[in-house]
């Protein structure tokens, strides 16, 4: 019996075109036969596989016409060296039975990398949340008091008492927000040129009061409310940028450096009314998904686990495995209609998910770029469906 590697640190990635109708056995029946004796028998790949230096060879075919097409992926635990001398093997392949075939190596994927800047972002994300719970009772008492003292300098203009920061009459540039907390907090880290809308419902008068301004930022909650007030803005006043609170959080509570990122990175108001409509189809996907409560169990105990979970229709736990072995479980099983995965939805993911019958829902930590997607196969990332 094989032996898994001990720790795979690369992926290869191989497609292959087949003049006529192949099954995976075929494939890999073709891809160790062809490729045993052309160097010493220590690189055959069966003695590779015997030591653990590469993994289970891993086939996904269609067929297309008289056609087949498909990937092999072999997972590698060797050095850069002998992982390309066996990527080349490998696109030697010339024929599957009595069919031509065409075998092209499209990457090698250095899965350390990916593990490597995982860690990095739970590490930030670890820093954040142990310095959030650090402040100290005094530091609390302060902060009451400096809210105390800001919010008597909200000031009120018009017969509709708009509120807003002291500074927003004589400020050429602006920044608009959804309420009071939004102005208090803002103050609180210096941005005094702010002006609230009080909601959903604009008033009247604040759009003669932004028409003489040279720059008008839009600063909204990361949520539903405020994708409709920034659908009301957009329809009475003239925005030039957008900038969003983290989907889930509202800028009252945003610190220094969450409101200094939100602003630098702010859009101009076509782009943030599209990524605001692609927000709402991706929470209808959410409301459609069904068990959505047991879902996010799982999602708020995988993630910072490198670990994944695939569960049945009846959400019934079918395996549990590392994200390096996951498109290999993938593709040797059928029953699966969700998979949840603390890493990167990639295309080969979706691919191997799109041979399913049924419809599939990928949840993952984040989802790849560029990505040519499936109708059956649904992506979502776990910042969604999160618990709480």
């Amino acid at each position: 019996m094989a032996t898994a590697p001990l720790s795979t640190k690369y992926m290869i990635e191989v497609r292959i075109e087949v003049d006529g109708i192949v099954d995976r056995n075929d494939v890999i029946g073709a891809t160790f036969g062809q490729t045993e004796g052309i160097f010493s028998s220590e690189l055959d790949l069966r003695e590779l596989q015997k030591t653990g230096r590469i993994g289970r060879i891993d086939v996904v075919l269609q067929s297309q016409g008289n056609k087949t097409v498909g990937r092999i992926n072999v997972p590698s635990s060797m050095d850069k060296f002998h992982t390309a001398l066996v990527a080349a093997m490998i696109e030697s392949l010339d024929r599957v039975g009595p069919y031509n075939a065409k075998v092209t190596i499209e990457k090698i994927e250095d899965l350390r990398a990916e593990k490597r800047k995982k860690i990095v972002e739970r590490a930030r994300t670890i820093l954040y949340e142990w310095e959030k719970k650090k402040i100290p009772e005094e530091d609390e008492l302060l902060r009451e008091l400096e809210e105390t003292v800001t919010r008597a300098h909200v000031i009120e203009i018009g017969p509709e008492k708009i509120q807003a920061g002291p500074d927003f009459l004589t400020s050429d540039e602006v920044i608009v927000v959804e309420g009071r907390a939004d102005i208090i907090n803002l103050m609180r880290y210096g941005y005094k040129n702010v002006i609230a809308v009080g909601g959903v419902k604009i008033p009247y008068s604040i759009q003669d009061l932004l028409a003489k301004k040279k720059r008008v930022t839009a600063f909204l909650d990361g949520d539903k409310g405020g994708d409709m007030v920034l659908r009301g803005l957009s329809q009475v006043i003239r925005i030039d940028s957008v900038a969003r609170a983290t989907y889930g959080k509202e800028v009252e509570d945003l610190n220094a450096k969450e409101i200094e990122d939100a602003l630098r990175d702010a859009v101009p108001l076509e782009e943030a009314l599209k990524r605001a409509k692609k927000q709402q189809i991706q929470a209808a996907e959410v409301s459609e998904l069904s068990g959505l409560e047991k879902i996010s169990e799982y999602v708020g105990e995988l993630e910072g686990t490198l670990m994944s979970v695939a569960l049945d229709k009846d959400l019934n736990e079918l395996w549990r495995k590392p994200v390096s072995e996951l498109a290999q479980q993938m593709s040797e099983s059928r029953d699966y209609r969700y998979v949840v995965v603390d890493g990167v939805i990639t295309q080969r993911l979706i691919d191997i998910a799109a041979s399913n019958s049924d419809e599939v829902y990928l949840i993952g930590a984040r989802i790849g770029e560029n990505l040519s997607l499936q109708p059956n196969v649904k992506l979502l990332t776990m910042e969604k469906v999160k618990p709480g």
